[in-house]
């Protein structure tokens, strides 16, 4: 990710870059643009899934509409509910959906340089998957990298699909999984399976122990976890993110980012339909999930959620695209984007701080933050990352983890330094 985040003064898209680009487009046979709003919305994205993860990682209560016995306040629980309704299970559906985006752009990059794109992806998901394990293991049980990896080999089979049927098939997807949810909650509303997350309140109990002790304690309490995070990430993350790779890979084939101006009526329409329907479903969802409810509702919350999630999630993107097209937005753009070119560093770096707020690695604060406290040291860190990967870029070519996820899918060395067109000024 080595390109400018600066905007061609003919085309306010994109960024004159080189040839080794694997998240541009092709301009004739002159240089690669980078699509600058696709670093942006990167960025962005990055944001939103550091919150989600802080307010994880802070608490052992997350999730399974479990309540945090040492926030159980009003307050306390009107802003967690309001995390739930902006940020949860939005911000990772746009990350893959740029991911998906992405490969069609690595798919033109390894056209243009006469490399065979199946060995490029085998090598890079390899990669991916090697980060995954040590992430997971050593900084964040829920790490996604690894199902990532899988699932770009999937992707990768299915890179000839046209992009009507890979909407199509992205739409079965959610709709199977949100009828699986909804079953699933309906169940244990009639009894038919056990409902008590009283067990689930004893583990987290169990865990807060765990991640307060010393490194070795930590590190046993990750390691334990991995079978149980595993499963629970492919099988509920896993499915929503390939539909978004695959409406991500349908996007970069018609280009919709690059062109975002052009498809100003689309943009609106999926604004229209993600704060209201989309919203209306956050709201349920987050209702279900924050009030210490049973199964039953926690079924028919992310049943719901998968239906409406990705309605919201596209109305931010939309929202985000269209604040980007304007002149207004291009000091945002420019803000948002070197983050967004070396965003697997900044995940990473994010796990690592959080890992040593949090847990025994350092000040050991898991249970112990209030979670509007959560949500300003989260905004806190995006902050310095931002500042931090303007400075990096401005004399390297890629962030440090992209490069050596770019030699590992180039097999070679990639340059280290920046050249004076790529520096991310401004």
């Amino acid at each position: 990710m080595s390109q400018s985040t600066e905007r061609h003064p003919r085309t306010p898209k994109e960024a004159t870059t080189d040839s080794e680009n694997d998240t541009g487009t092709a301009t004739g046979r002159g240089p690669v643009a980078r699509i600058a709003d696709v670093d942006a919305l990167r960025g962005f994205a990055l944001l939103g899934i550091l919150l989600v993860n802080m307010g994880a990682m802070a608490t052992t209560y997350h999730g399974g509409g479990l309540v945090d016995p040492a926030f159980d306040g009003p307050l306390h629980q009107a802003w967690r509910f309001m995390t739930a309704v902006v940020l949860e299970t939005k911000f990772y559906l746009l990350f893959s959906f740029l991911f998906g985006y992405s490969f069609t752009l690595q798919m033109g990059s390894a056209e243009r340089a006469g490399a065979r794109i199946t060995a490029r992806i085998l090598r890079r998901c390899a990669a991916l998957l090697a980060l995954g394990i040590a992430h997971a293991l050593f900084l964040y049980p829920g790490d996604i990298l690894i199902t990532y990896s899988i699932l770009g080999l999937i992707l990768l089979t299915l890179r000839g699909i046209r992009p009507r049927t890979a909407v199509r098939t992205a739409i079965t997807i959610l709709a199977v999984c949100a009828l699986g949810y909804l079953t699933l909650g309906w169940s244990a509303w009639a009894g038919h399976i056990d409902g008590d997350i009283g067990s689930a309140a004893e583990e987290a109990r169990t865990r807060l122990a765990e991640l307060s002790g010393d490194a070795g304690s930590v590190l046993g309490a990750f390691a334990g976890e991995q079978p149980a995070a595993a499963l629970t990430i492919f099988l509920v993350q896993g499915p929503p993110a390939f539909a978004a790779f695959l409406l991500g890979l349908a996007a970069g084939k018609r280009g919709i980012i690059a062109h975002a101006a052009d498809h100003t009526v689309l943009l609106r329409r999926l604004q229209w339909a993600g704060f209201t329907v989309g919203l209306a479903g956050a709201v349920f969802y987050a209702w279900t999930v924050t009030r210490g409810s049973g199964l039953e509702a926690v079924g028919f919350g992310l049943g719901v959620d998968l239906l409406t999630a990705p309605l919201l999630t596209a109305a931010y993107a939309a929202t985000v695209l269209r604040v980007l097209t304007s002149e207004r937005g291009t000091r945002l753009g420019r803000a948002l984007a070197p983050a967004g070119r070396m965003a697997l560093t900044n995940y990473l770096t994010q796990s690592l701080v959080v890992a040593l707020i949090y847990t025994g690695y350092g000040l050991a604060l898991v249970g112990e933050v209030a979670p509007a406290l959560v949500t300003l040291i989260g905004l806190t860190l995006f902050a310095t990352q931002l500042v931090f990967s303007r400075w990096w870029l401005s004399g390297h070519a890629y962030g440090p983890v992209e490069w050596v996820l770019r030699a590992a899918t180039n097999a070679r060395r990639p340059r280290w330094k920046s050249r004076t067109g790529d520096r991310a000024t401004g």
